[in-house]
């Protein structure tokens, strides 16, 4: 698969996450604890049969020292984009700086930053290429 194919493929899955986190939104609205918004994400990701794992275990590699220090993928979807959901008031650089380490750390080149504690959702949602 070319670059421009590729490009393409996570264009459209990354507007498939994008459409259900908006739909989960529109059902629940903002206020929510982080992990009922994850569950619905995951319900509505199922429904439409896109493959995902949660809670991803992702250890920190030191030269040859693999260590399980409890980081977590929110989720992997199709193995090919890190979601990393939120229930904060604002977002900060520090939630982007997580994403951006996990894409880093797993290899990973596409990541979606959902924030649900938002009016409108399309507001909360950063996306980023490495």
């Amino acid at each position: 698969m070319d670059g421009k194919q590729e490009e393409y493929l996570e264009q459209e899955l990354t507007g498939s996450i994008i459409n259900a986190s908006i739909k989960v939104h529109r059902a629940l609205g903002p206020g929510l604890l982080e992990s009922a918004y994850q569950l619905c994400l995951q319900r509505e990701l199922e429904m439409q049969g896109i493959a995902f794992q949660s809670q991803l275990s992702l250890p920190v590699v030191y030269h040859d020292l693999k260590l399980d220090v409890g980081y977590r993928i929110d989720l992997l979807v199709e193995n090919r984009v890190i979601v990393e959901l939120k229930a904060v008031e604002h977002l900060e650089k520090v939630h982007e700086a997580q994403l951006l380490t996990y894409l880093r750390m797993s290899g990973k080149r596409v990541g979606l930053l959902i924030n649900f504690n938002t009016p409108r959702l399309r507001d909360g949602i950063i996306r980023r290429i490495m």
